[in-house]
């Protein structure tokens, strides 16, 4: 038995599988899930579980070089961001108009769907690289 780290079999299989510039997307409840992607469902009820506490665990686990978000959490969700912003250096972080978010979607390797029900609560990690050249 996993003694620490992402114990989510599902979760665990994709980030071990992620390369370089791959991306990963986590979501609030609500976000369209395209039908092309692998969407890891850990909704449990609205508010269960947290984006916040989602992101955290998979950043720990998980090599991240860049992190996009849309900029309409910049006016509809500024607690989330401000929090999510704490964990990146502001060089990593990218904005994007939610409408260019879905469509950045559709490449990620896979989405994590989570309880969040707060706006725009969303997203897409690329994969940096454990090894520098």
């Amino acid at each position: 038995m996993k003694k620490n780290g992402i114990l989510n079999s599902d979760i665990s299989r994709v980030l071990s599988y992620m390369g370089h510039t791959d991306t990963l997307a986590i979501v609030d409840c609500g976000f369209p899930i395209p039908p092309a992607v692998e969407c890891i469902d850990l909704s449990v009820k609205f508010g269960m579980p947290l984006f916040l506490d989602v992101l955290k665990e998979v950043i720990n686990d998980f090599e991240v070089e860049a992190a996009i978000l849309a900029n309409e959490i910049k006016g509809n969700n500024p607690v989330v961001l401000s929090e999510a912003l704490s964990l990146f250096n502001e060089e990593e972080v990218q904005f994007v108009s939610h409408d260019m978010f879905k469509k950045l979607v559709t490449s990620s390797k896979a989405i994590i769907r989570t309880g969040e029900a707060t706006p725009y609560a969303n997203i897409i990690l690329r994969s940096g690289c454990t090894f520098k050249v």
